[in-house]
């Protein structure tokens, strides 16, 4: 479980392509504080820490998470979004992410406004469900406010200090960025397709 409160920017080192998709070596200052078998967000995707060496960390990428989230198209010398997993005596700042993303978008807009920036993102109609205005969704492992929402796109505001300290200053138009929604959101449309379907009865009063 993560917070989308980015702790730092790495850099990746290396992409290699295994038999099962591929392992990557990120530098990251957190490095140091990590061992092997523990969860890190990269670029909101949750990875398992299989070693750590000289300030990088080593991630193996499956098949499966290559082709649902952006991790698949890494490039040599990519900045990316990290975050250690929350521990249970911390602050939530932001909202509970799982880091598993639900799909990807594409940043259509990028525009300044003053000192902070809006990002319109395109996203899968599916995802449709699960965006509601001024709630939560983390995008890249950073945990936004949905400003404005339609039926396929969304803005967010992006302040000074969350644009000066994730990979978001990185992005251009037509990029492609992880998803993942709210994770209450969807146990609530889950139930609410449930009781439609009949499969699920309201709590009797």
């Amino acid at each position: 479980m993560f917070t989308g409160l980015i702790e730092a920017v790495g850099k990746v080192a290396e992409v290699k392509t295994m038999t099962s998709g591929y392992r990557v070596r990120v530098r990251t200052a957190l490095a140091s504080e990590l061992s092997p078998g523990e969860s890190l967000a990269v670029n909101g995707v949750c990875l398992t820490v299989i070693a750590v060496d000289s300030g990088e960390v080593h991630a193996d990428i499956g098949p499966e998470t290559a082709r649902v989230t952006t991790l698949g198209s890494l490039r040599h010398e990519q900045r990316v979004n990290i975050e250690r997993s929350m521990r249970a005596d911390g602050r939530v700042g932001g909202h509970f992410v799982q880091g598993h993303v639900d799909g990807t978008g594409v940043v259509d807009e990028i525009r300044a406004d003053g000192d902070s920036h809006w990002l319109t993102i395109s996203f899968d109609r599916a995802l449709s469900p699960f965006l509601v205005r001024k709630g939560s969704i983390a995008m890249d492992g950073v945990s936004l406010t949905v400003a404005g929402l339609g039926s396929t796109v969304f803005d967010a505001m992006i302040i000074p200090f969350t644009w000066d300290h994730t990979n978001l200053s990185s992005l251009r138009v037509k990029d492609r960025v992880n998803l993942e929604c709210d994770m209450i959101g969807k146990y609530v449309a889950r139930a609410v397709e449930l009781m439609e379907e009949g499969r699920l009865k309201p709590a009797a009063r």
